[in-house]
């Protein structure tokens, strides 16, 4: 297949690529480089030359994207490219609208002008669409109410709104798509090869944050938030490996038809608290940190773990990466041979 991969410089968007091109298929890979990196891009068009091209452009650049999928013969869409801050959300939630909103209407009005329209879009959501679920629906199943608590939240489920309709009009022209939207829920680790890490500046992910302590790179860690209503008083969240999530990808585009809407979870099926993150880290690494309480953030919901039994039965995904120990030691294996991350030339 001919993928379009946006946001294909950052975290999710490069290991999305390399797995593409590990199975063979082609990749445009676009990105506006404001949140990602060009050193993965160099890797991937290194490695495989005659399948990998990538384009600095944006979403927003209708003429830019509407000939890139024409010229590559575009027919699958990885939609990636997205700002990801719950916090920055919050305080700078018009960017946010303007981004993963606008920005992805404009890429819709570039591919329906295509020459050929795309036959697949796989959309990556989020478990943030959900909000804080109530109790009795915890494991979080597909069919959560969502009621997001953040703009970053709320902006995936505009989307994902937008998406249907989208689908629902190509099928009524008479030119169905295979839509699938994937609900994230936290992302971890690196790729198994050593190739491909998390790199992002700001750093607010928890796991990268606390090997950063553990490498002496900052000097404590904050929990925001220590009198919640779990066991012990911290968020509960629910982490997958970026290897795992990369496959669910790959099983949607393979086995979504066209004409069909689906939305999956993804994600072990179990959560881990902050403080037992932490801990896992310092585990991992063999260094002890320093670790401060703090107020809640606004936007942050207060437990999120899947229900993944749905992409189970339907696609025969499962995470295979359920230890969080062994996670948490891809990624810092990674960030210690990476201290500086791509910008580390030794």
């Amino acid at each position: 297949m001919r993928v379009l991969v946006t946001g294909a410089a950052g975290y999710i968007g490069s290991h999305a690529s390399k797995r593409l091109l590990h199975d063979g298929h082609h990749v445009l890979a676009l990105d506006d480089l404001s949140r990602g990196h060009q050193t993965p891009m160099d890797l991937l068009k290194q490695s495989h030359p005659d399948r990998f091209t990538f384009a600095h452009g944006r979403l927003g650049d209708r003429v830019k994207v509407k000939s890139l999928v024409d010229d590559l013969k575009i027919d699958t869409v990885m939609h990636f490219g997205a700002l990801a801050y719950v916090g920055e959300s919050v305080d700078r939630p018009l960017r946010y609208y303007q981004n993963n909103v606008a920005g992805a209407i404009a890429m819709l009005e570039a591919l329906d002008c295509a020459e050929s329209p795309i036959q697949r879009f796989i959309f990556s959501s989020s478990c943030a669409t959900y909000g804080d679920p109530p109790d009795d629906l915890i494991p979080v199943p597909e069919t959560c109410p969502q009621s997001p608590t953040s703009p970053y939240g709320r902006t995936k489920l505009h989307l994902e709104q937008i998406l249907m309709d989208y689908a629902d009009h190509r099928r009524a022209k008479g030119s169905p798509i295979a839509l699938t939207m994937l609900r994230y829920f936290n992302v971890a680790g690196a790729d198994s090869s050593g190739i491909l890490g998390e790199d992002h500046d700001p750093e607010t992910h928890l796991i990268p944050i606390a090997i950063q302590c553990a490498l002496g790179q900052r000097d404590h860690i904050s929990i925001f938030g220590t009198d919640y209503p779990t066991p012990d008083g911290t968020n509960i969240r629910d982490y997958v490996h970026v290897d795992d999530l990369v496959d669910a990808h790959l099983r949607a585009m393979e086995r979504i038809e066209p004409g069909r809407t689906e939305a999956f979870n993804i994600g072990i099926g179990k959560g881990a608290s902050v403080r037992e993150v932490i801990e896992a880290v310092k585990r991992v690494s063999g260094s002890d940190f320093n670790v401060q309480e703090a107020p809640r953030r606004p936007g942050d919901a207060i437990a999120l773990f899947a229900d993944p039994s749905k992409i189970q039965s339907e696609l025969g995904w499962s995470a295979q990466h359920t230890d969080l120990d062994e996670i948490v030691r891809s990624a810092y294996d990674w960030m210690k041979a990476h201290p500086k991350g791509y910008d580390d030339k030794n």
